[in-house]
């Protein structure tokens, strides 16, 4: 029996649009992908109750997170004709603006890679142990919801 191999999602802080920028551009070399699907996720601003929302905090139970993204990506894997798939969350603070999760799928074909993209990104929202916690202009916080 072979062990899963268990890759890290998690970055501190806002993932930088330089680290998405060289993870696209490492993929240029791969001349059997036809197509790629990137998702980004950033910070809104909400307005909640007459206050702004400057920032949202993350926290995870990341060994928990990260055997079950290792799940997510074996389905997906097994679902669609992928090249390859990265997935990557922050941790910590994170301002409104910045970006806060990367996924980002490869395949041979367009379609393959925009559905297990749109796929992992809704099984990360309702599955992963991951927190939000929206901080406000006045410094006060709530546990953010996801809809």
């Amino acid at each position: 029996m072979t062990e899963k191999k268990i890759k890290n999602i998690f970055m501190q802080g806002a993932i930088p649009s330089s680290f998405i920028g060289e993870s696209i551009e490492k993929h240029s070399s791969n001349k059997l992908i036809g197509g790629h699907s990137i998702f980004l996720g950033q910070v809104r601003s909400d307005n909640i109750e007459e206050k702004k929302v400057v920032a949202i905090s993350y926290t995870a139970h990341e060994e928990m997170a990260l055997q079950k993204m290792t799940a997510i990506r074996e389905d997906i894997f097994a679902k669609y004709s992928l090249t390859c798939m990265h997935v990557y969350h922050s941790l910590g603070n994170v301002n409104a603006g910045e970006i806060c999760l990367f996924v980002f799928t490869s395949s041979a074909h367009r379609k393959p890679a925009i559905d297990a993209c749109s796929e992992c990104v809704e099984r990360i929202k309702a599955e992963l142990p991951i927190w939000g916690k929206e901080i406000f202009d006045d410094n006060e916080y709530q546990w953010k919801v996801n809809a």
